[in-house]
């Protein structure tokens, strides 16, 4: 075979099989394909499935649980998890089938930053004393990831209320910045877990009603004892919604 008609023949294997092999990537491609600066998935995640993407995952769609109900970020994806993913998927015009997967995963991708925060919250927002997060009832570290859920919640009812702002007059506080406001001892700003909302596009009474689907257990707001002009939010342990004022209670 003539050396140029041999290089010819070899160049037009090598396409081929550059062709094939790149089909086979596409193919293959699973929600590894999508990359993101905070944190990329690397599998789909359904109900039984366990482990620290589960985790993440339950962070994103934590505003999204059965209304008065928290969803738990335990690395464990069962009925609640799912519902929640379901509930996400609904709500971003996505195909709803409780499953994670590579649509689901860039929706994520689209709505948080590189720091892992939300597109319409940050980390300076939901701090308004101590930049390092110490100083509170828990370490900078656990404050800073309550906060980091806070966010979440509260861009999905964001999302939930138009997609209009919200604004956030306060969040975290050290013991010595809660002294200095007047904060109750045992605050939940001490936590991190927590946020303030003045009124704005919406009232105090819309932001307190829309709340109880957003996985805070704990509202006060108009009605109760110094919170007419804010509605306070939180995820403690057990319910306490208090805003009579907006029908808001237990």
């Amino acid at each position: 075979m003539p050396r140029r008609t041999a290089r010819t023949v070899l160049a037009l294997v090598m396409v081929a099989a550059a062709v094939l092999v790149g089909s086979a990537a596409v193919a293959t491609a699973g929600p590894a394909a999508a990359a993101d600066g905070c944190y990329t998935w690397n599998r789909d995640l359904a109900e039984g499935a366990s482990g620290d993407d589960v985790k993440e995952l339950q962070v994103r769609v934590s505003g999204y649980p059965a209304s008065g109900e928290v969803i738990s970020v335990d690395g464990e994806f069962g009925p609640a998890t799912k519902a929640a993913v379901t509930r996400f998927q609904e709500a971003w015009g996505l195909s709803a089938t409780g499953k994670a997967d590579a649509a689901t995963y860039n929706k994520i991708y689209e709505l948080q930053d590189d720091d892992c925060s939300p597109a319409h919250f940050s980390f300076a927002e939901l701090n308004n004393c101590n930049s390092d997060w110490s100083g509170g009832a828990v370490s900078a570290a656990e404050a800073k990831s309550n906060a980091l859920r806070t966010m979440w919640k509260l861009e999905a009812m964001r999302h939930a209320l138009g997609d209009q702002s919200i604004r956030v007059t306060s969040g975290f506080r050290s013991k010595a910045c809660n002294d200095e406001v007047g904060g109750a001892p045992s605050s939940r700003h001490l936590f991190g877990d927590s946020a303030d909302l003045g009124a704005g596009p919406h009232s105090l009474c819309t932001l307190a009603k829309e709340a109880r689907n957003r996985g805070f257990h704990g509202i006060l707001g108009p009605g109760f004892p110094g919170h007419d002009d804010h509605t306070h939010v939180d995820h403690r342990d057990a319910k306490y919604w208090d805003a009579p004022d907006c029908g808001v209670t237990n």
